[in-house]
């Protein structure tokens, strides 16, 4: 089926007999389930958004489309249906984010490890901040989107995953009890992270970082201090003036642009290609340092494949430490070969 093959009257008709035989007849009669995350909100109701979408095909082409002919997302199903001027909407929000995670764990710890009520004025302040964040799109959020209800019971979640709790631990995710951990093997440096995140997002200056964000990658995904902070931090790297600078101050001093981990040198490997490429890196993460004017001496000059390996996880070793490990590597790796003797030679050998 090719995109906009239904129109605003096919959709609206599909309605009307959704209404008539009612909701659970509906998706019975053409073989759906009911809708594990778009609605769409007309007239004060709610429709299943790939059902009905499927179901209109018929109006124009003689036969609905069956669940599995027909994507329910972004993409197709909802797209047709915004194409045609319908306001669609979520059944429920979606997961938390590491970044969500990390002010709410925050409230938690500030508070002995103890879950707050909705009532609390500490979880309306993080309810503000969560809808400040913005970590989905508005379309992909319910309406009770990270309220105070959603807010305080993700404080439950957390405080039940701690050591010390007592009870049976609720529902939470995998993402819930690694954020809780981050926080008690590193307190200060996540405690640092959710004051930067606080006062980014209160005076504007962080930008939110949606999941669904084409140039995302994995280590951005899974960055301890946040997606956000992480972004920050490599905004604060690709700045072209200060890597010049850096450059130019390594050349004066009669220094050749290597790797400072590894001695990886661009040009001698790619040639012209490779003159004067290499790139920089902040010693010292965002969540950690804060915001401020960077130094010359707190910036690296390292290959990508290190510069990689440095941000792949927490906590992030100094390019002098990865270049002892990849110094002790290289020696493990040369492994001398006995010498044979003149009767265990072998002419295939």
């Amino acid at each position: 089926m090719e995109k906009g093959a239904i129109s605003r009257d096919d959709v609206l008709k599909t309605m009307q007999e959704h209404d008539e035989l009612g909701g659970p007849a509906f998706l019975s009669l053409y073989g759906f389930k009911a809708a594990r995350k778009f609605l769409i909100l007309h007239d004060g109701k709610e429709y299943d958004s790939k059902a009905i979408a499927a179901v209109a095909h018929k109006h124009q082409h003689g036969r609905p489309l069956t669940w599995q002919e027909l994507s329910g997302g972004v993409g197709h199903a909802v797209d047709w249906l915004k194409r045609e001027g319908f306001q669609i909407g979520v059944s429920r929000s979606p997961k938390w984010t590491r970044d969500e995670l990390i002010l709410a764990c925050d409230v938690v710890a500030r508070n002995g490890w103890q879950g707050l009520s909705a009532s609390d004025p500490r979880i309306g302040e993080l309810s503000e901040l969560l809808q400040r964040l913005g970590a989905y799109p508005p379309e992909e959020r319910a309406a009770e989107y990270r309220n105070r209800n959603g807010a305080a019971y993700k404080t439950l979640n957390i405080a039940s995953f701690h050591p010390d709790y007592q009870g049976t631990p609720t529902n939470g995710g995998q993402l819930d009890r690694e954020v809780l951990q981050d926080f008690l093997e590193r307190p200060a440096e996540m405690e640092r992270a959710a004051a930067l995140l606080r006062e980014g997002l209160r005076s504007g200056t962080l930008q939110p970082a949606l999941p669904e964000d084409d140039d995302t990658d994995e280590d951005e995904a899974s960055a301890p201090e946040g997606r956000v902070l992480y972004r920050r931090h490599r905004t604060r790297e690709r700045n072209k003036a200060l890597r010049a600078r850096k450059i130019a101050a390594v050349l004066k001093k009669g220094g050749i642009l290597a790797c400072e981990v590894c001695g990886f040198d661009f040009s001698v490997v790619y040639g012209e290609r490779g003159r004067g490429y290499i790139e920089c890196h902040h010693v010292v993460p965002l969540h950690e340092a804060g915001e401020g004017t960077t130094k010359l001496a707190d910036l690296a000059l390292i290959c990508s494949n290190c510069h990689r390996m440095i941000h792949r996880c927490a906590p992030w070793p100094t390019p002098a430490e990865l270049r002892a490990l990849v110094q002790e590597r290289a020696r493990a790796a040369v492994v001398p070969r006995p010498r044979l003797e003149a009767a265990d030679t072998h002419p295939l050998l």
